[in-house]
């Protein structure tokens, strides 16, 4: 949930989401001379339901968009009551699969709508008992852009800068790890690959990423790219966020069929089961005029591979707990393998789990336990084990 609207040229092309009424969303007027991380505003919120024992806020912050302009994004962070100056920090990118505003987690972990729930709250609350400072990223952006992973691993990195920055935080020195799974893995996943060189002055102590889809074309040819799928929804609203992101090079709405522009109204805001719904039983083919061929373009391609992390040259510089379903039967498990593989041979410190479900969502409730068990670890100066 970020805070910069979409340019007018956007939001014709693309169907931008609906604003969000809050004017702690609203633009903000000059950047200039901000720098990424800065703290634009803060504001103390009530305690989130299922939350207890913390102290919230939400900051408003600097980042910078896949074209390196400053703009605004907001993270959640819960402090708990009892805690160390300097304690552990843990940035949580939650699962977002969602073209809407509301879906974001700064507005999920207060809604009463059972489908947006923060299933991952239980665990949360195991971390913040730690002692542990838990900041949560908005981390698709202010277009919601689903599927600029590497965007959300700068609004990851720049929302720990942030928190860091609070003063009355206490957390300036603090030990950082991140976690996320899916679409919350993603922005993990790029947050750690990009740190090196993006922030380098973050003092890192492990990433735990799972189910993450590492390559964004191999997943869209598998929902749907030649054959209606059930879950062709999430190609389509991958395609949504890329071209809110990448208008220029995605002009999607210029290569829609009627089924494809009723498709991208009716989803504008939708968060995943409506995206589902939405796009159940349909393909590219479908959607696109002249078939698939627009998903075929050299330029599109190429945004697609940018934000596809098994294609990124670099890796991370921390240890990394990564765990998956070697029968998910949603994302391409292959890219996932190659990406371990490639980290492995560049010296990074895997523990590797697999955990055999075919259901994705399962998968992320067994692993995250061992995830944070894992960084709990790390946070404690453990050696990092291995299995490459």
């Amino acid at each position: 949930m970020t805070v910069v609207p979409a340019p007018m040229a956007s939001a014709a092309q693309v169907a931008a989401p609906t604003p969000l009424p809050d004017p702690f969303y609203s633009a903000q007027p000059n950047l200039k001379g901000r720098h990424a991380g800065d703290i634009l505003q803060v504001r103390g919120r009530e305690n989130p339901p299922g939350f207890f024992d913390i102290k919230t806020y939400q900051l408003k912050f600097v980042t910078t968009d896949v074209n390196g302009k400053p703009m605004a994004a907001i993270t959640t962070l819960m402090l708990p009551n009892r805690r160390v100056a300097d304690g552990p920090l843990l940035s949580f990118q939650h699962v977002i699969n969602a073209v809407g505003l509301q879906c974001a987690p700064s507005q999920a972990l207060w809604t009463s709508d059972p489908n947006l729930a923060i299933r991952e709250a239980p665990a949360l609350n195991v971390a913040l008992q730690k002692g542990w400072a838990v900041a949560i990223p908005d981390h698709l952006g202010p277009r919601s852009a689903y599927g600029a992973a590497l965007l959300g691993g700068r609004i990851t990195l720049d929302g720990i800068r942030a928190v860091r920055a609070f003063s009355a935080a206490n957390l300036a020195k603090s030990k950082v790890a991140m976690a996320g799974y899916s679409g919350g893995g993603m922005a993990t996943a790029w947050a750690a690959a990009l740190a090196p060189t993006y922030a380098p002055e973050l003092k890192m102590v492990g990433a735990a990423f799972g189910g993450v889809p590492m390559d964004l074309i191999k997943m869209a040819q598998g929902l749907g790219y030649d054959n209606p799928h059930p879950a062709f929804g999430l190609a389509f609203a991958a395609a949504i966020g890329l071209a809110r992101e990448y208008p220029k090079q995605i002009p999607m709405a210029d290569h829609l069929t009627p089924l494809g522009h009723a498709m991208l109204n009716e989803m504008r805001n939708a968060c995943t089961n409506d995206i589902l719904r939405i796009g159940a039983g349909h393909s590219a083919k479908q959607v696109a005029e002249g078939g698939k061929q627009v998903f075929e373009d050299p330029v599109a391609r190429k945004v697609v591979q940018d934000n596809s992390l098994a294609l990124f040259p670099g890796h991370p510089q921390i240890p990394v707990f990564e765990w998956h379903s070697p029968i998910d039967g949603l994302i391409p498990v292959d890219a996932i393998d190659a990406t371990d593989a490639r980290y492995c041979r560049a010296g990074v410190r895997m523990e590797m789990v697999r955990i055999p479900t075919p259901d994705h969502m399962t998968a992320a409730v067994l692993g995250v336990l061992p995830a944070l068990n894992y960084l709990s670890d790390r946070f404690d100066g453990k050696p990092a084990p291995s299995n490459c």
